[in-house]
């Protein structure tokens, strides 16, 4: 089978596609024909190596979508032909950038026949961050104010139709480009996240109305710019919950602002979740109802895998960018 894989960390330039033998199952493992794989940001942290994989060389690729080709000899509840879809592999496992990956079943669930496997390909490391963050660690009421970050990106833009879908009101930032599209999928108010009187904006919308007084729960997907902004708009009992940051170095300026506020902070990673299976599951019944969907802003070959990697990291895009090996 062709594969894109790593032999030593760097750029996008280690990245090559190669001919290798098809992987086997272990007795808990299914083996996936890929249709699509996405392509985070958290893969090309592999591959530079600021997070270690567990073998070289490697393939990448920490979401997959395809069709069950094999099964080991302890799989229940997969069989040849079932269409799936699934996360967190390519770390302590070979990822989906190859036209046949062998996942653990505790990664993947079926996919409903009305979703396609290239919008699935995509959804894994965005959907399960958003839905860990939201629901799992911020828990999310209807009725309350959800601040989402850097609303167009992948976790972004799920995390605004999340939000929407839980009964919140939804306020998201992006470059003004996106602003239709991310009222389409349930934000509210969209502020363009350049704008100098950001936080004061925010502020205005989220008190505005009775026994509000600010936002009861943000996404937070750059702690190193935004972690004071954040106590900033908090309402009184808020919930921040930050995915990432471009600096490793962040801090409050005044941490009086959040313990004024009884501000809970909450840093997550989605390699933590304890069953892959369960927002899985539920995202899918969301895309099977059209409650969620996954905006592909590119499709890309497993030779021009490099090519996506830099986009990933460097272009302005709503949505996912995604491999499909027939490409």
């Amino acid at each position: 089978m062709r594969a894109v894989r790593y032999h030593d960390h760097g750029g996008p330039d280690v990245l090559t596609t190669e001919e290798i033998d098809d992987p086997t199952p272990g007795d808990e493992e299914v083996v996936v024909d890929v249709h699509a794989a996405g392509v985070n940001p958290v893969d090309t942290y592999f591959r530079d190596g600021g997070y270690e994989p567990f073998s070289l060389p490697m393939i990448p690729g920490t979401d997959v979508a395809g069709e069950v080709r094999k099964t080991g000899s302890a799989v229940e509840g997969f069989a040849a032909g079932d269409r799936v879809y699934g996360t967190g592999i390519g770390r302590d496992h070979y990822g989906g950038y190859a036209e046949r990956v062998a996942v653990p079943t505790d990664r993947l669930v079926p996919l409903p026949d009305s979703v396609d496997t290239t919008v699935a390909g995509a959804a894994g490391v965005a959907g399960v961050t958003a839905w860990r963050a939201l629901v799992d660690h911020a828990a999310l009421e209807p009725g309350e104010t959800c601040l989402v970050h850097g609303g167009s990106g992948g976790v972004g833009h799920v995390a605004v139709q999340l939000a929407a879908a839980a009964g919140a009101r939804v306020l998201t930032t992006a470059s003004p480009d996106y602003h239709d599209r991310l009222v389409d999928l349930g934000a509210d108010t969209v502020f363009d996240y350049s704008r100098d009187d950001l936080a004061d904006a925010v502020q205005e919308v989220a008190s505005a109305g009775p026994g509000t007084d600010g936002v009861d729960v943000i996404l937070d997907h750059r702690l190193d710019e935004y972690l004071q902004f954040d106590a900033d708009v908090a309402a009184t009992g808020a919930r921040v919950v930050g995915i990432g940051e471009s600096d490793p170095a962040v801090g409050l300026e005044n941490d009086g602002v959040a313990r004024s506020k009884d501000v809970s902070y909450q840093f997550m990673s989605m390699f933590n979740t304890p069953e892959f299976r369960v927002p899985l599951a539920r995202l899918a019944q969301l895309m099977d109802a059209g409650d969620l969907t996954i905006d592909i802003a590119r499709e890309y070959g497993l030779d021009e895998a490099g090519d996506a990697q830099r986009a990933v990291l460097e272009e302005s895009f709503l949505g996912k960018l995604v491999l499909v090996p027939e490409r």
